[in-house]
């Protein structure tokens, strides 16, 4: 058993805010963002997490796109799907000193790290190429998680 399993749940699997934008856009151009939900959606035994912030950037990206109706079905959704994680100050504090290319993107994986999750799915690898010790999969690898 390598050493990231031993540190993280193999079992606990971080959505970046960019794949959840994209699986609910109802755009065409990001249906891989779309099928990687459906397919985390699918998978028993495994716990998905979101963070607070996710949600709110979720909500001001679609403020002009969808009906205020259409954005609380989809935050509802979330809701029933995932855990979603609250940031502290001290969670930005730590953000602040990663050395992560997007702090925005740090606070996401401090919170995906505090929740010891072994995998986060991301459409944004490159700003997570040097925050070291988990697993970071783009939305059209996500069949490498086994149901």
């Amino acid at each position: 058993m390598n050493k990231l399993a031993l540190t993280y749940n193999p079992n606990h699997i971080f959505v970046d805010t960019n794949v959840l934008v994209g699986g609910y856009s109802d755009d065409v151009r990001f249906q891989k963002d779309s099928q990687c939900l459906h397919y985390l959606y699918s998978i028993v035994g495994k716990r998905l997490y979101i963070s607070s912030l996710s949600v709110a950037q979720l909500i001001a990206i679609f403020q002009k796109k969808k009906s205020n109706e259409d954005i609380m079905r989809i935050v509802k959704e979330l809701q029933h799907r995932f855990n979603i994680i609250d940031f502290t100050t001290k969670d930005i504090d730590v953000a602040l000193v990663a050395n992560g290319a997007d702090i925005e993107d740090n606070i996401q994986f401090v919170l995906a790290k505090k929740q010891k999750c072994y995998i986060i799915v991301t459409n944004n690898y490159k700003d997570y190429r040097f925050l070291q010790g988990i697993q970071v999969l783009r939305p059209a690898k996500i069949r490498k998680i086994s149901q």
